[in-house]
């Protein structure tokens, strides 16, 4: 038995749709495909198709983008996040991110295909798959807006708020390129004098 797919499932289901029964969460559970990636490893590259939507199970991942030779990550996810690159897999396109295990990790695919189906035959499940969406778009939102109204401290000091795991466990260098910083403009921030 894997406890760590069991956990998993209930906390992202929970994260998204806690009121889903067990038989829902029993038919994700059925579907999922267990990978192990070491630190450093991309889940997915720029390029490729994406065809599932990924649960962490454990460690921390981030999702990236190259803008004229510099790296910025876009999203971190760790224990209970998903993580989906939205365009690529409803497109069924190429995508321009890449997802990187910052730390060993253990993730859970969906393979898209299988979720649509079951989407179709379980009320429940549509509804997370309707929930996984709307925190996506709502997510993407509210960075857009972070970026456009708010100061640099602002912004770190929301993400310390919503995501202190993200400030405890990822490199420094990510979290200011996630900010839209520079990594001195980070540390000034971080040291109280900007």
């Amino acid at each position: 038995m894997d406890t760590l797919l069991k956990e998993t499932v209930n906390a992202t289901v929970n994260s998204r749709y806690p009121g889903m029964a067990p038989e829902g969460r029993k038919l994700i559970e059925e579907i999922l495909i267990r990978k192990e990636l070491e630190k450093g490893e991309l889940l997915f590259k720029e390029g490729q198709v994406c065809h599932h939507i990924a649960f962490v199970g454990k460690g921390m991942m981030r999702q990236f983008y190259y803008k004229n030779g510099k790296d910025v990550t876009e999203h971190f996810s760790y224990e209970g996040c998903i993580i989906i690159c939205i365009e690529s897999t409803l497109k069924q396109e190429p995508t321009r991110l890449m997802a990187e295990a910052l730390e060993p990790c253990t993730v859970y695919l969906l393979p898209y295909d299988k979720f649509m189906r079951l989407t179709e035959i379980s009320w429940e499940i549509n509804m997370f798959y309707r929930k996984i969406l709307e925190y996506s778009l709502i997510v993407s939102q509210v960075k857009a807006d972070s970026w456009r109204f708010e100061t640099a401290r602002e912004r770190y000091n929301m993400l310390m708020h919503t995501h202190p795991e993200v400030i405890k466990r990822a490199p420094l260098s990510h979290i200011a390129s996630y900010l839209l910083m520079t990594p001195e403009t980070l540390s000034r921030v971080r040291a109280g004098t900007l």
